[in-house]
């Protein structure tokens, strides 16, 4: 079992950070709409509400880049697809989401067994079983689905159902078409079928935002973008000026677009938002040179995982504040970067004293009987 690890790639941290940013924006705006407020006399409409309108698309660039660091640590551990260490694979997977994960559901089941307002399960065919368990089955996206939305802490864990089903069938995808000449085809068909995948569902919006092949063909495009750099290796200095300028040119056109790309495309935006993301993660090599001025975006992405499953506590209780205050119409756009400061503040503080040191103990007793490293020479 191979322990080697690559450098983190401050490109990628900042695609996190950004992406990060939108979810936590995107939360606090469908309840401040930005637009709104006083900054509606300062700033086109189309900006605001392209800034707090996107969060479902953030967790796409997500998607992408959980497919293209899964596959790149794979084939730096194991060398190839196809030799995966899937009990490895698993138990580092554990180790990283679980802890945080099961504390975030026991607080939850504290809140509504307290009766804390926004945290209460009391909607028709829900209950908090029926949402702990379909968290823990990978599920909460189709409980969703069925039953209608949950409360904000619990909604934001359908992406993690997404995710971690990726996780399940991954190593056994390896196994089987990563020995063939089929794997990148499958990978490549699913990664086209998102617009029809998404404009199949008609009847349920949830679902449509939610179902599981939308995201994984997004994870997809990033397995590809892995397996592409891994052939054909890192694009040069100035390939990847010219991929990050097409990504940023790709992600204003999806954020700002005021819906001409939508009538234009339709589900195909989806597609020009992925590829954006691969152009991102393609043009961030491992180790390489941080951009300056973003050292707190990257910081943030460095824990969009805590920041991700805590800001909404910061979000309600801010939205909470406002309300009492009356300081959530006009002046509304003042709360926007101390929610940003605080959800980036818990989730550093989530990481560095829980999380970082569970999953740590975790891999020490996983790993334990693993060989250890041969020495250098």
């Amino acid at each position: 079992m191979s322990h080697r690890t690559l450098p983190r790639s401050p490109g990628i941290d900042l695609l996190r950070g950004f992406s990060i940013l939108l979810v936590v924006v995107h939360h606090l705006g469908l309840r401040i709409p930005l637009h709104k407020t006083d900054a509606g006399l300062w700033l086109p409409t189309f900006l605001l509400k392209g800034l707090i309108y996107n969060g479902y698309e953030a967790v796409f660039l997500f998607f992408v880049v959980s497919g293209f660091l899964i596959t790149r640590h794979v084939l730096e551990r194991d060398g190839a697809l196809a030799r995966v260490d899937w009990r490895a694979f698993y138990a580092r997977r554990v180790a990283r989401i679980a802890p945080c994960l099961l504390a975030l559901v026991a607080v939850l089941l504290a809140c509504h067994a307290a009766g804390v307002p926004r945290y209460i399960i009391d909607k028709p065919g829900q209950s908090p079983l029926g949402a702990t368990l379909s968290t823990l089955t990978f599920t909460l996206n189709v409980y969703e689905g069925r039953t209608g939305w949950l409360p904000g802490g619990w909604d934001v864990l359908w992406s993690l159902s997404v995710e971690e089903v990726f996780y399940l069938a991954f190593p056994l995808v390896c196994l089987t078409l990563g020995r063939t000449r089929w794997l990148v085809p499958a990978l490549a068909l699913l990664v086209l079928s998102v617009p029809f995948t998404r404009a199949a569902i008609v009847d349920n919006e949830i679902w449509q935002e939610k179902a599981y092949l939308p995201g994984m063909g997004a994870i997809a495009a990033g397995v590809l973008a892995a397996l592409g750099v891994t052939r054909f290796g890192l694009p040069g200095p100035r390939a990847r000026r010219v991929l990050v300028a097409a990504g940023v040119a790709a992600t204003a056109l999806v954020m700002f677009s005021g819906g001409w790309l939508w009538r234009a495309v339709h589900e195909g935006y989806m597609l020009v938002l992925i590829g954006a993301a691969v152009a991102f993660v393609v043009a961030s090599p491992e180790g390489g040179a941080p951009v300056r001025g973003f050292g707190w975006l990257r910081a943030m992405g460095r824990v969009s995982y805590e920041v991700y499953l805590t800001h909404m506590f910061v979000v309600f209780g801010l939205v909470g504040v406002a309300h009492i205050t009356g300081t959530d119409t006009a002046w509304g756009w003042l709360w926007y970067a101390p929610a940003v400061l605080l959800a980036w503040a818990l989730g550093h503080l989530v990481a560095r004293g829980f999380s970082d040191p569970a999953n740590h103990w975790l891999r020490q007793r996983l790993f334990r009987r693993a060989p250890a490293p041969a020495a250098a020479g």
